[in-house]
C-alpha cells in the first residue's frame, strides 16, 4: 500500500467559498467520506485546519531561529484540511479524492509520500 496525502485547497474564507452552501451540510458530507474511508481501511489520519492567517512560520536564519505570524507563502489559496490515506495505487487514491472534492466542495490535491511509509 502507498500512503497519500489528499489536501483540500481553498481561499480560507469559509463564508465566501460556501456562500450558497450550508456549511453544516459540508461537514456532514465530509464526515460520511471519513467514515467510509475508515470502514474500507484507507483512513490513516485527517483533519481541518484553521485559516492560514493563524499560522506561525519557523525558519532558520543562520544561527538564529526566527518566527513570524501568518502563512509562509503569498497565495490566494491555502491548505484548509487534509487526509492521510493508504491506497493500493494512484487510481484508488484518486477515487477517494473524487469523493472528497464533492464532499468538501473544494479542490483536492493528491500526492504520494516519498518513501514506502508504513502506517
Amino acid at each position: 500500500m502507498t500512503v497519500y496525502m489528499l489536501s483540500v485547497h481553498g481561499s480560507g474564507d469559509t463564508e465566501a467559498v460556501h456562500a450558497d452552501v450550508d456549511i453544516q451540510e459540508v461537514y456532514a458530507d465530509v464526515d460520511r467520506v471519513n467514515k467510509e474511508m475508515q470502514a474500507k481501511g484507507a483512513w490513516v489520519f485527517g483533519g481541518g485546519l484553521f485559516p492560514a492567517d493563524t499560522a506561525t512560520v519557523v525558519r532558520s536564519d543562520g544561527d538564529e531561529i526566527v518566527t513570524t505570524d501568518g502563512p509562509n507563502l503569498e497565495s490566494k489559496e491555502h491548505i484548509g484540511g487534509f487526509w492521510i490515506i493508504k491506497a493500493a495505487d494512484l487510481d484508488e487514491a484518486l477515487g477517494w479524492a473524487r469523493k472528497a472534492t464533492v464532499a468538501c466542495r473544494g479542490a483536492v490535491e493528491v500526492r504520494p509520500f516519498q518513501d514506502d511509509t508504513e502506517v
